[in-house]
């Protein structure tokens, strides 16, 4: 830690960051890049010890290794929540930080929005309105309804909050289980197959780790309900893709929301694109205008913190992946 930082912002919208962090830091050297493969090089040639980052052109060519195995980087801020694209870090050589919370309200108004969706047969509708068809739908109450929130960090908890104001029953997995002010009940990981049995609506917002790889798949679509619906706002991976397909072609489930694919873009040929019971987005749930210079804010505030020698809010513990 120094009092001050030489600092790169790695951002595809580099100017209002930049503009937000000469009103903060303005005695700071700051630089920018917008690109994956500028990155490495800029961090050599300016010898930055801070790099706030976001994942603004996929995974495959995410410049990892130039951030978490550099001789200069002390520090890495993650723009989101989401650090599996990283991958392993040693945390006595660099710290990572991430910006939960950035996009906790907007993930779950998106799934809430999936849940009404889905109740009110919104996207049964539209096909009757193409079809010029009047009568033959159906609308139900999600007040009620039970939904099974896997994961309980910000995005979580905000989630619960709007379920249990629409009148629902919540549920919730958390790796370390304890009672929550908006959950109804909180189960450890050992209860998924169990609890999918009873949830009506199943919102996925797990961090993708070696732990929660594959955590849904064949044997807790075979638990859930017939008219259950899977939200997936969490990461490609967490949900297993051959399962679902075979519980969507086989009526296990009445669908799904996906905004996070094990393959992104998403493939022209998926077959994911055709089930009139899924809908599918291209992971952009947590994208709303103004999230980039409301991450950006909370790392200048962190930045503040660093060079002060306090401790960093949100540090994310390699092993945990949150």
């Amino acid at each position: 830690m120094s009092a001050r930082p030489t600092v790169i912002l790695h951002t595809d919208k580099p100017a209002g960051a930049l503009a937000l962090l000469a009103e903060a830091h303005p005695d700071l050297d700051v630089h920018a890049s917008d690109t994956y493969a500028g990155l490495p090089a800029l961090i050599e040639q300016t010898g930055a010890e801070v790099v706030y980052s976001i994942r603004f052109d996929g995974t495959p060519r995410y410049p990892r290794q130039a951030l978490v195995e550099s001789p200069t980087v002390k520090w890495v801020s993650i723009g989101g929540s989401g650090t599996d694209h990283l991958g392993r870090w040693d945390p006595a050589h660099v710290t990572v930080t991430n910006s939960a919370g950035v996009a906790a309200g907007m993930l779950a108004e998106y799934a809430l929005g999936a849940m009404l969706s889905f109740s009110l047969d919104l996207r049964g509708f539209e096909r009757l309105q193409q079809a010029r068809q009047w009568g033959g739908g159906r609308v139900e109450p999600i007040d009620g309804k039970t939904v099974l929130i896997l994961g309980l960090g910000k995005t979580g908890e905000a989630v619960a909050r709007r379920a249990q104001a629409m009148g629902m029953r919540t549920l919730g997995i958390r790796a370390r289980p304890k009672a929550m002010p908006a959950l109804d009940e909180v189960h450890g990981p050992d209860a998924l197959l169990a609890l999918v049995g009873r949830a009506d609506f199943i919102v996925c917002c797990v961090p993708l780790l070696p732990t929660t790889r594959g955590l849904l798949g064949k044997a807790a679509f075979a638990a859930m309900k017939p008219s259950a619906v899977l939200i997936d706002i969490s990461r490609g991976g967490v949900v297993e893709e051959a399962a679902l397909l075979n519980a969507l072609d086989s009526g296990r489930i009445k669908g799904a929301a996906l905004d996070v694919f094990a393959t992104e873009p998403l493939p022209a040929g998926h077959p994911l694109w055709a089930y009139e019971n899924v809908a599918v987005t291209p992971h952009c749930a947590a994208v709303y205008d103004g999230w980039d210079i409301k991450s950006v804010r909370m790392f200048a505030d962190n930045l503040a913190r660093y060079r002060k020698g306090q401790p960093l809010e949100n540090v994310v513990n390699p092993e945990r992946g949150y």
